[in-house]
This record gives structure tokens, C-alpha cells and sequence, in this order.
């Protein structure tokens, strides 16, 4: 666990997969989890706004979605179901988007 203030942040569980993380969405949407769905979809206007032209940056959104519903989805069925609904249209986005060694890079990464 990370502390920010009173804040406790989970620690990354990209990291415990092998997965070497590039950005700090975790972190970020871990933060905005503290002050509910608004804030949320604050962040991921932002990120999408930030990062939508980068591969990478979009494969990694993905990964953090898919954590964040297990995450919450025992505790907090709101949460769950919104970042659920963030996973699917940012994961069908990058099966639509991405072609060649960008999309490659996308499947062989969240496999």
C-alpha cells in the first residue's frame, strides 16, 4: 500500500505480473476512486484527452480497468460496473483503432 495524506493506494498489481507499468493511471484512478464516480470520469476524460493517440499508453488504461473492476466489484457494485463500462469501450476502441505492430503490441500485452 502507498499512502497519499489519509489516503491508502493499493499497490500497482500490474507490477505483480511482470508488467513493468509506464504511466501512473493506477494511482490516478485509485485517487479518483476516494472521491466516488464524478471524479472518475473526470480522470478519464483527462487521460483519454492526454493519451488516446499514444498505443501504449491506451493498452496500459485497459490493464488498470480490468484490475479495478476485480478490485471492486465485491465491495462497491458502482465502481465495478462504471469502470466495466470504461474497460469495454476503451478495449473495443483499441480493437478498432489500433492495426499492425500497435495492435499486436495491445493483444500480446493484455493476453
Amino acid at each position: 500500500m502507498n499512502a497519499i495524506g489519509n489516503l491508502i493506494i493499493p499497490v500497482n498489481p500490474l507490477e505483480n505480473t511482470g508488467y513493468t507499468p509506464l504511466t501512473t493511471f493506477w494511482m490516478d484512478y485509485s485517487i479518483a476512486d476516494a472521491f466516488g464516480i464524478n471524479a472518475i470520469k473526470d480522470t478519464h476524460k483527462r487521460v483519454i484527452k492526454e493519451w488516446s493517440s499514444n498505443y501504449k499508453m491506451m493498452t496500459e488504461l485497459v490493464l488498470v480497468f480490468n484490475y479495478k473492476i476485480w478490485q471492486h466489484y465485491e465491495t462497491n457494485q458502482a465502481l465495478a460496473e462504471l469502470y466495466n463500462e470504461l474497460w469495454e469501450t476503451t478495449e473495443n476502441w483499441c480493437y478498432t483503432t489500433l492495426t499492425g505492430e500497435e495492435l499486436d503490441y495491445f493483444i500480446t500485452t493484455i493476453d
